[in-house]
């Protein structure tokens, strides 16, 4: 029954912010006639009222919503692209955000993108090495050898979620110190919407950890997989 509660509990801590930022996108996702514009229009206004006509707004299907710092421009999915809901209004507010902190060489922008580079290289070395491990210990048969692999990869997948997990700055500062700003001066949204706008930013700024935390599943795999080797 204990093992039951913490199992739970941890699927609650690791799933839940994930489960909270996507109830929150569809909750306030319906087209509302009083917003002028889509997602994808903002954008657009944003970029150039903020002087930065040559970042272009882009409609895709991979990777989500996300600002692109290497070739710099701004990505929406087809729903935040062409529809003008809290939802679009808000993540590609959000978006442009990162846009700005890039435009004004935020040192924590270009941290994060560094360390995102780092992440991503340590995960592959992590998941390369637990799936070499029943091979090294194959053929070595010696326990040690598996246990300094095991180490090693679990070491690397912890280290990059903890990664992911030190940006949360970044994103809070687009949504909060960027995003919602602009959106009340300029009279982008309505004061009676601005609570939800509020709550779409914050699962904006929360996707990314939401994400990461949802890697410790697969490094809670590993773990029991190895317990049981």
């Amino acid at each position: 029954m204990h093992l039951l509660l913490l199992i739970l509990l941890l699927l609650l801590l690791v799933l839940g912010p994930q489960w909270w930022a996507r109830y929150t996108f569809r909750r306030y996702a319906g087209v509302l006639p009083r917003i002028p514009g889509t997602g994808g229009e903002l954008a657009r206004h944003l970029l150039d009222r903020y002087g930065m006509p040559d970042v272009p707004v882009e409609k895709t299907d991979k990777g989500g919503d996300h600002y692109d710092p290497e070739l710099r421009a701004v990505r929406l999915s087809p729903d935040n692209y062409d529809h003008n809901s809290l939802t679009a209004v808000a993540i590609a507010a959000h978006e442009v955000g990162h846009a700005m902190q890039h435009q004004r060489n935020e040192k924590k922008l270009a941290l994060r993108h560094r360390l995102v580079k780092v992440a991503q290289r340590i995960q592959q070395v992590g998941a390369g090495t637990m799936f070499l491990l029943p091979v090294a210990m194959a053929v070595t048969r010696a326990p040690s050898a598996g246990l300094i692999m095991a180490a090693i990869g679990l070491g690397s997948m912890a280290s990059a979620t903890l990664v992911h997990l030190v940006t949360l700055p970044v994103e809070l500062d687009a949504s909060f110190g960027k995003a919602l700003p602009v959106l009340i001066s300029g009279h982008y949204i309505q004061p009676g919407d601005e609570a939800a706008v509020r709550r779409v930013l914050q699962a904006a700024a929360l996707t990314y950890v939401a994400s990461s935390l949802a890697s410790l599943l697969n490094l809670a795999r590993w773990l029991a997989f190895l317990r049981r080797a």
